[in-house]
């Protein structure tokens, strides 16, 4: 029986509390039964086709959900940043906001013999009773120090950095298409890009102006005037690495190098001579530098003879050969009211420098 106020078979189906009330959580949208991958066959269908009791419907056709686009464009962004970065080479940007453009300065020094310049035909007798008789023979003589980390850079970036230093070094004084005025892209090569617009102008105009000086990026001799007698060129020198900032590995070079020189097309029964240059370098690196395998240098010492002070040593060093003796005059003159440049200078070559023949 009902509770007191209920008909006697409980509360009507769709009253208030009734039996429709408990299956309320249950009772399915219009779009939910849309969505469903089952479709009941109706009554007629099944007496008619004696079809099973559902079918399969056909899957609907939506578009993509807004987290779904919202991803595709955020891929789709990315992917065209990478490309845009890739293309614009960041790095070389911030590097040359990291380190301004400074170019190189350089002085050559002629160095003037009190007399003949003593001469053999017999180019290993010269080497033999010169200061130069110890020396070692070409890259030989440029020996890589031990190196060890520093406080900002591995052991093997310095390594890189004297390497690299060693490379410009072989390449500027020891290669015969260098040294005989053929080639100058050997040595080109080796340095970084913002110093290749000095580079260029000190050969399409040479000028003796500290700035501008072919001699000082790399030796070279007239090849109309001079010509090696030995191939094997006596070099003896140090490298020297040290860190000069947390961005930059600093690597300082100081070589002598001998030439045994005779007249161009002289032959080999013609006197020869010895000519020596005493070079002082100082490299600079920063990271990219050092994992491109290029240098910058910042600064070029250079002292030879003998040489006659009166001659142009800007664009060849033009020395004096067996039995020749110094012109008479100084250097070119120096003008202090001109603002920049160098100051012309000339030293004389020390008796004990030449050979005892």
């Amino acid at each position: 029986m009902g509770g007191p106020g209920e008909p006697p078979e409980g509360t009507p189906d769709g009253a208030p509390g009734g039996a429709d009330d408990e299956y309320r959580s249950v009772v399915f949208d219009e779009s939910f039964v849309r969505a469903a991958r089952l479709q009941e066959f109706s009554a007629q269908e099944r007496m008619a086709d004696h079809a099973p009791a559902v079918r399969s419907r056909p899957p609907l056709r939506r578009g993509l959900p807004r987290q779904a686009l919202f991803l595709v464009l955020l891929i789709a962004l990315a992917f065209g940043t990478a490309i845009y970065m890739g293309v614009r080479h960041p790095y070389q940007a911030s590097r040359a906001a990291s380190r301004p453009t400074e170019p190189l300065r350089m002085t050559v020094v002629p160095l003037a013999p009190h007399g003949k310049v003593p001469g053999s035909a017999d180019p290993a007798e010269l080497f033999a009773r010169s200061p130069a008789a110890p020396y070692r023979v070409g890259a030989e003589g440029i020996p890589l120090p031990a190196s060890r980390r520093t406080a900002n850079f591995s052991d093997s970036q310095v390594v890189t950095a004297l390497t690299t230093a060693k490379d410009y070094i072989v390449r500027s004084s020891l290669y015969p298409e260098v040294i005989t005025g053929q080639q100058v892209r050997p040595v080109r090569v080796l340095l970084a890009p913002d110093q290749l617009a000095q580079f260029d102008a000190s050969f399409d105009h040479p000028s003796a102006d500290g700035l501008h000086a072919p001699t000082g990026w790399l030796i070279r001799f007239d090849p109309s005037d001079t010509e090696l007698a030995d191939r094997g060129i006596r070099v003896r020198g140090t490298l020297h690495a040290v860190e000069a900032d947390s961005s930059t590995l600093e690597v300082t070079a100081d070589h002598t190098f001998v030439y045994a020189l005779r007249p161009a097309g002289a032959g080999a029964g013609a006197q020869a001579s010895l000519f020596t240059v005493r070079r002082e370098l100082r490299f600079r690196f920063d990271r990219d530098d050092l994992r491109l395998h290029q240098a910058h240098l910042a600064l070029s010492s250079v002292q030879a003879g003998p040489l006659s002070c009166a001659e142009d040593s800007t664009n060849h060093l033009r020395p004096l050969l067996a039995g020749q003796t110094a012109k008479q005059g100084g250097p070119a003159g120096t003008n202090p009211y001109t603002n920049g440049g160098t100051a012309a200078l000339c030293g004389t070559l020390a008796d004990e420098a030449q050979p005892k023949v």
